[in-house]
């Protein structure tokens, strides 16, 4: 028999009337059920975590950096556990979900990092201008308010990490809503906040459904909303709360360039594999995995093969096996999109290399080549363990191919020149360009956003606590300076 998982509501354990089941995308079975919150307990949640801003903003930065440490501790020290929790409800290969709970660890440890030097104060004199004479500034952050953070299934521990660290870190209450797939995981850090000694009210996580969250994104006591997620559900928020802080995480086309400099045997076979590899991990469920390749005429012929004999390397399989690096996408409907968006593209002309078949909810690692710039497939962020290859020619027409596409998150360029390096960092449209690598590099600690459909604002530990909170200028008069 199994347990309902209990939510958090303002840092206690909770249940409401109804529950839900969590399945496994590989195999069907049932992973957990979820009690669900009542609209009255989300209210209560609400209420308490803006009952508590000002306390919580006060709350001294060792605190709240301890609270971090220990949530990075405890997340190491269960690890497998997690790892295996991620796996069985998201359907990511475990030797993934292992990574994805290290790097939850990191960014807690991050936030306690940046929590201990946070608000240090710029201070300026002022008497630079007559004016001014006697007169000094010292200015600081402080949060804006409750945090409505919004995660997605894909990485449903660490992008929860990212939307709750920062916020504990400069002292903002915030009301996390895991993905309905996969809320298990982000259940798991309401059991080590639990452990903390942070204010009662400053952090609930709410396994709320889809369809009940407009009433919270235009909650009032709500001021700032961090949503990661497609650009059709994110730009809708953002246009119903104009006058609310909204950062929005979006989709991508994720683009690897590869130039003619990079022609060695030892470079293509770096590229190619760097290729397959990240255009199919997490089953291709990533913002910044490879869906585009963009090769110079000058090692298009020989790259290709290269990246075909890699993707047909990957082991696609039960993502409970280590060995494994390709499992299931998120359901099954979710493969019958990507099963449909290939089946567009060779319709109209393209032709496939490799993959191109569905079973269940796996699709199998997929190349096509030669795809119209009209299909579905071109256009569009596919989510799903599929690329496609271009050949260009020369440095001016793999940046044009770059920036066709309406969305603009991050960009790899295979190259070994430092000035090419300068020029792609200028000339594409992307919130990262990533030279020698795939566009699917992230670091938990540098400013991660896009450009374009790709969203606004910027996660990264840091860059997210300047989002979350604003600039206040003290004044003193009458010093002698």
């Amino acid at each position: 028999m199994t347990s309902t998982h209990a939510f958090w509501l303002a840092g206690r354990q909770a249940t409401g009337e109804d529950s839900f089941d969590v399945t496994s995308p590989w195999d069907g079975r049932l992973v957990g059920k979820v009690s669900v919150p009542t609209e009255a307990q989300v209210e209560e949640a609400v209420a308490a975590a803006h009952a508590v801003v000002d306390e919580f903003a006060a709350t001294p930065a060792h605190v709240r950096a301890a609270a971090l440490d220990h949530v990075s501790k405890r997340l190491a020290e269960r690890t497998e556990e997690i790892a295996q929790l991620i796996s069985a409800e998201n359907g990511k290969p475990i030797k993934w979900a292992r990574g994805e709970v290290g790097r939850a660890v990191s960014v807690f440890r991050f936030a306690a990092e940046e929590a201990r030097r946070f608000n240090g104060g710029e201070a300026q004199r002022l008497d630079t201008d007559a004016g001014g004479q006697g007169r000094f500034a010292l200015t600081r952050r402080f949060p804006k308010g409750v945090v409505l953070g919004i995660a997605p299934f894909n990485f449903p521990l660490n992008l929860c990490a990212h939307k709750v660290a920062p916020a504990i870190a400069v002292g903002a209450p915030i009301i996390l809503k895991p993905a309905p797939a996969t809320p298990l995981s982000g259940l798991i850090l309401g059991e080590l906040l639990a452990e903390t000694e942070l204010p009662a009210g400053s952090w609930s996580i709410l396994p709320v459904a889809n369809d009940k969250m407009p009433a919270l994104v235009q909650d009032d006591r709500l001021p700032v909303i961090s949503f990661t997620g497609s650009d059709k559900v994110g730009y809708a928020i953002m246009d119903s709360v104009p006058r609310k802080h909204c950062t929005l995480e979006l989709g991508g086309n994720g683009a690897a360039v590869v130039l003619a400099d990079f022609a060695s045997d030892a470079d293509l076979d770096w590229a190619a594999t760097r290729i397959a590899t990240f255009s199919n991990y997490q089953g291709g469920q990533s913002c910044i995995s490879v869906q585009r390749v963009i090769a110079d005429a000058a090692v298009y012929d020989r790259l290709l093969p290269k990246i075909v004999a890699a993707v047909e390397a990957q082991v696609t399989g039960d993502p409970s096996d280590a060995s494994t690096d390709v499992g299931p996408l998120v359901s099954e409907d979710a493969a019958k999109r990507v099963e449909s968006w290939v089946d567009e593209a060779v319709s109209a002309g393209a032709k496939l290399l490799a993959g191109g078949k569905r079973d269940g909810a796996s699709y199998a690692p997929t190349v096509l080549t030669e795809v119209p710039a009209d299909t579905t497939l071109a256009c569009e962020e596919v989510f799903g363990p599929v690329l496609t290859v271009q050949k260009v020619d020369g440095e001016e027409a793999a940046f044009a191919a770059v920036n066709s596409s309406k969305y603009g998150l991050q960009a790899g360029v295979f190259t070994h020149n430092l000035q090419t390096a300068f020029r792609a960092h200028r000339a594409l449209e992307v919130g990262g360009v990533i030279i020698g690598d795939v566009p699917s590099y992230r670091a938990d600690q540098m400013p991660y956003g896009g450009a374009k459909a790709s969203g606004v604002g910027r996660e990264g530990v840091r860059y997210a606590m300047d989002d979350y909170t604003y600039e206040r200028v003290l004044v003193l008069t009458g010093l002698a300076l």
